[in-house]
């Protein structure tokens, strides 16, 4: 993980909830998430026996400038063989980058403002209309996400970029 400093910002990764994801045991499954961003990896607890879980972790990044491609893949953890793929998806973070521009470009500083609209497309796995929000000092998107791969299921997930003092 590259070290907090000069320049650098945090993007957060909350990993909300899932929703109807795939069963891979008998009439459940016990599923988990790795988040990989940043060349970096991160992991959801286990949330046993459940189509539907909230997970409501948030995993912490740090990153010269929110770019490149978030990648999330479900898995339902097994006791005494491998884990089973429960799908993946991905969000390219420029709608963020290009948001956080624009708020320096605006320099907002306070109140809550409407930056970018994001619609589902082929550089991320959103299923419907987001926007990406400036809020209390913070870039944000939460999105619903398609998972691929897979016959069934969704994540809903919040992304935040906060920018260190030096960059605004």
């Amino acid at each position: 993980m590259e070290e907090a400093g000069r320049g650098y910002g945090l993007l957060k990764v909350l990993v909300a909830r899932g929703q109807n994801l795939a069963v891979r045991d008998f009439s459940s499954s016990d599923p988990y998430v790795i988040v990989r961003a940043a060349n970096t990896t991160a992991k959801t607890k286990v949330i046993n026996s459940c189509l539907n879980p909230v997970w409501n972790e948030e995993m912490t990044f740090y990153m010269k400038e929110p770019v490149g491609v978030i990648k999330f893949e479900v898995f339902d953890w097994d006791r005494f063989k491998y884990d089973d793929k429960m799908g993946h998806a991905f969000l390219d973070l420029q709608p963020v980058a290009a948001a956080t521009k624009l708020r320096r470009a605006l320099r907002l500083t306070a109140g809550e403002t409407k930056l970018r609209k994001v619609a589902p497309d082929a550089d991320n796995c959103m299923f419907s209309d987001s926007f990406v929000t400036y809020a209390n000092g913070e870039v944000a998107l939460d999105a619903w996400l398609r998972l691929r791969d897979v016959e069934s299921g969704e994540l809903f997930i919040t992304v935040k970029w906060i920018e260190s003092e030096d960059t605004k």
